[in-house]
């Protein structure tokens, strides 16, 4: 069983930069692909970004390609989200997770993910 704790969020004016982290335990990190999700109010959880257990590899959801950054630490067990040039519709809860396989079609269906963390409340005015 894999803990997770989100940290990082904040409010922040349309325009500005945050950056997420995620602090992970209980499994051995360095082997696991990584990736973050977001979840809007009203609207069902969505990927947002991916990355190799080497973090050679990203992929990232077409609405943040560009503006948003994934990259980990595996020394610190930490998987990190750059998020610039952001947007009122970035606003959501923002969630993180493991898979072993960085290719896995679980990426786009957050339902496949068994636990989650609390998530980190991002919230971008206008």
């Amino acid at each position: 069983q894999v803990q997770l704790v989100e940290s990082g969020g904040g409010l922040v004016q349309a325009g500005g930069s945050l950056r997420l982290s995620c602090a992970a335990s209980g499994r051995t990190f360095s082997t696991y692909a990584m990736g973050w999700f977001r979840q809007a109010p009203g609207k069902e959880r969505e990927f947002v970004a991916a990355i190799s257990w080497t973090g050679v590899n990203t992929r990232y959801a077409d609405s943040v390609k560009g503006r948003f950054t994934i990259s980990r630490d595996n020394a610190k067990n930490t998987v990190y989200l750059q998020m610039n040039s952001l947007k009122p519709e970035d606003t959501a809860v923002y969630y993180c997770n493991t898979d072993p396989e960085y290719y896995s079609g679980s990426w786009y269906r957050p339902a496949d993910f068994g636990s989650w963390g609390q998530g980190t409340q991002v919230t971008v005015s206008s």
